[in-house]
């Protein structure tokens, strides 16, 4: 439970910085759209104008690397957490077992969401069931049953509901799907670090996690 609510502590921070980096970067852009238009324009007594954007610009730039240097040092701090990719890949885990599906291109919003939604009608009472399993046991031999489970919508679902949740003021049932909800995407991460299908690696992700 510890290192579940370590995880889900560090998983926030990891929000907030990338929230912020990326709410610097659009007012960047922002200040030098303005400062742009006044170059173009070359409107009288708009210098002082020009100058001030100058000096936000500057500080926005500032800010801007402040933030990727925190990011950076949550990354090298990341790498040492016991649920990071390298450290649960340590054990001679096979890359082979599944062949990750490749493809040319990204699936378009509209083709995730009917995906999402088929999904969902053939699966829901599974998704709500794994969502409320308490146990590292429990949670690890549901999904061998029911392999299909380790996926995005599984985890989109997952997200979906614990807003509802909120929204319905239904806090600790929210924490409870929440728990799952970072399980699921921290299953997902390790796949995608070791560019396997996440059926192929949540065994080993328990098998880390479940050690004190």
């Amino acid at each position: 439970q510890a290192r579940m609510e370590r995880m889900e502590q560090f998983q926030k921070e990891k929000d907030e910085l990338d929230k912020g980096c990326r709410d610097c970067k659009r007012k960047l852009a922002e200040c030098q759209r303005k400062m742009k238009e006044l170059e173009v324009a070359e409107q009288e007594g708009g210098k002082g104008d020009l100058e001030r954007l100058q000096a936000e610009a500057q500080q926005l730039r500032n800010e801007e690397k402040s933030w990727e240097n925190k990011l950076e040092e949550l990354r090298k701090k990341e790498k040492n957490m016991p649920w990071n990719v390298d450290t649960l890949s340590k054990d001679g885990f096979s890359k082979s077992v599944f062949n990750v599906k490749q493809t040319d291109e990204e699936e378009s919003e509209d083709q995730k969401e009917k995906k999402l939604k088929t999904f969902v009608e053939r699966n829901e009472k599974q998704i709500k069931h794994f969502g409320m399993l308490r146990r590292w046991d429990d949670s690890q031999k549901f999904l061998a049953d029911n392999p299909h489970l380790v996926c995005e919508e599984t985890a989109n679902y997952l997200v979906i509901w614990c807003v509802d949740l909120e929204v319905e003021e239904k806090h600790a049932l929210m924490e409870q799907v929440a728990h799952q909800t970072i399980v699921m995407q921290f299953i997902l991460e390790l796949a995608k670090g070791l560019k396997v299908d996440p059926r192929a690696c949540f065994r080993q992700f328990f098998a880390k996690i479940k050690v004190s």
